[in-house]
């Protein structure tokens, strides 16, 4: 079966570079790894490239590539804030460097207080959305369905029985390891209930879905979001928190320097006005303009159509998988359900390392995956069925230096470029893995579990050097 999928190829960088293989051939690369990072659009590396040209300081600067800079960087900050549908009145945009900075700032900003300080999360969260909660409150993780939906009857019973004492839900919008899309405006809603707020993790949900943060009173609104550029086609290292002004116009901020005062005294200090309190130090412009131009790119192609290409592409991949003997998919495995979810498909081969598998994958096929818990360790734990006796064993092997048996899966993630001929070279190579047809000998690291092929490596100085031309 064929998909009506667009062919968005031509939008990308590198989309035909060829990385060496094992089997003495080089193969045009296949990215299959897309929840990780993407790679970039050819938009976002032609915007920075005509940038650079005026490339100065930001904010307070007279000359005029100084005042052109500051134009561009709080330009970025309207398009983020218009990519989600959020009012530059009640909502502003925090810059920095990812998703994981921007759940940090909110842990350590967010208006806590003594009657309410607890934080609900899922056990379905990416660390970034689970370990700085552990920091500043009390966390309670909701349960998770056998499958590895969110158990949304739990949800609803703890708001229940902490519903005076619930600041904050932080949820993920859509999963990095099974792809599922959680109801966050209706979770939002059941929040606002009991007077708590929600932060919505949207690092995977960006790139793939619409995302609206409605109005304040709308019971369905997004208190804060959390993402990504180097998930939305756009490398250079930012991130942005978007989110309720009046929250950050209490307060000091969390990290302190320049850029983010209009006085200090030897005794006194008077903060600027949000978002530039919140961003001490030169800012990093060109990551700022990169992500808005990625943004402009993915309004201009539409999320609908984002949306529909992924769906058919995933829908394809799923009937393609099922072909493979004895194959394991976590998650939603029902090819009807594409549209449901995004392309991200967790496998496993039947007696087979997922280390294994992802070393062979790349290094004899050219096809790029992650293996192993995706910085989701509870989660991938739950969906592999572990007791808290095999957890513990597996977790006193790591520490003591042995990764061998660490748990894990091959994660499967689409972008926007792939095509059913990735799929294709994807399911032929692991029919390949799972018939022993490899020509490579693996041996294994036991500090970190990777397998490497015996007496090849490839010279990387001959595809990237600092050297000058």
């Amino acid at each position: 079966m064929k998909t009506t999928t667009h062919d968005f190829r031509n939008l990308f960088c590198g989309m035909d570079t060829p990385v060496p293989t094992l089997r003495d051939t080089k193969v045009p690369y296949v990215n299959l790894d897309n929840a990780a990072s993407t790679p970039a659009l050819r938009h976002v590396q032609e915007t920075i490239n005509h940038f650079l040209n005026f490339y100065s300081s930001v904010h307070r600067g007279t000359g005029f590539k100084s005042q052109l800079s500051t134009h561009a960087y709080e330009e970025s900050r309207n398009k983020m804030l218009d990519f989600v549908g959020a009012n530059p009145q009640i909502h502003l945009c925090i810059f920095g460097k990812n998703t994981t900075e921007a759940i940090n700032k909110l842990a350590r900003r967010f208006p806590f207080s003594a009657d309410r300080n607890i934080v609900l999360i899922t056990q379905m969260e990416h660390h970034s959305n689970d370990l700085p909660w552990r920091a500043v409150a009390n966390v309670i993780h909701v349960r998770l369905l056998p499958d590895g939906r969110l158990d949304e009857t739990h949800f609803d019973e703890l708001l229940r029985e902490y519903r005076n004492r619930i600041a904050l839900v932080a949820v993920s919008g859509a999963s990095n390891v099974t792809g599922y899309i959680n109801p966050i405006h209706r979770l939002a809603e059941k929040t606002h209930a009991v007077g708590a707020q929600i932060m919505v993790d949207c690092a995977q949900l960006a790139p793939h879905r619409q995302i609206h943060m409605l109005p304040l009173d709308d019971p369905a609104h997004l208190d804060y979001i959390a993402l990504s550029a180097h998930k939305m086609y756009a490398p250079f290292g930012s991130g942005a928190l978007i989110g309720r002004r009046d929250t950050f116009e209490q307060g000091d901020p969390d990290l302190r320097g320049g850029g983010q005062v209009e006085i200090v005294t030897t005794r006194q200090v008077v903060w600027s006005a949000p978002p530039e309190r919140e961003e001490a130090g030169s800012p990093n412009t060109i990551g700022a303009i990169a992500m808005a131009a990625a943004a402009a790119q993915l309004e201009k192609i539409g999320m609908d159509t984002v949306a529909t290409h992924e769906a058919e592409l995933t829908a394809y991949a799923l009937q393609r998988l099922q072909t493979i003997p004895g194959i394991k998919i976590y998650g939603d495995t029902r090819p009807e359900n594409a549209n449901q979810r995004l392309g991200v498909i967790p496998i496993n081969l039947p007696g087979i390392s997922h280390f294994l598998v992802a070393a062979i994958l790349g290094y004899e096929y050219g096809i790029g995956v992650r293996n192993g818990c995706f910085c989701a360790h509870p989660y991938l734990l739950h969906l592999l069925g572990f007791s808290e006796t095999e957890a513990e064993q597996i977790r006193l092997q790591m520490i003591a230096g042995d990764r061998r048996n660490a748990p894990g899966m091959v994660r499967i993630s689409f972008g926007l470029y792939n095509s059913t001929t990735d799929v294709d070279r994807l399911i032929e190579a692991l029919h390949a893995i799972r018939r022993g047809d490899y020509i490579g000998q693996y041996r294994q690291n036991q500090a970190t579990g990777e397998f490497l092929p015996l007496g090849w490596q490839p010279n990387y100085e001959h595809y990237f050097t600092f050297h000058p031309q």
